[in-house]
């Protein structure tokens, strides 16, 4: 992956766990809970992309 794609991500990724957090400062009665698990979905799938790039750079 290019540095630029990894970048592009990385933002993504910050930007879905920001809303993910406020998502859940809200009141229990306001919360949305498929927004949550979606959103909770899409973050954890962000990050194990994030990962992969990360974990083939390491030197063994």
């Amino acid at each position: 992956m290019s540095p630029e794609v990894i970048v592009i991500a990385a933002i993504v990724s910050i930007i879905i766990w920001i809303i993910v957090s406020r998502e859940l400062v809200k009141p229990s009665k306001e919360q949305n809970g498929k927004l949550i698990a979606l959103l909770i979905y899409a973050g954890c799938l962000s990050t194990i992309i994030l990962m992969v790039p990360l974990y083939q750079n390491l030197p063994f």
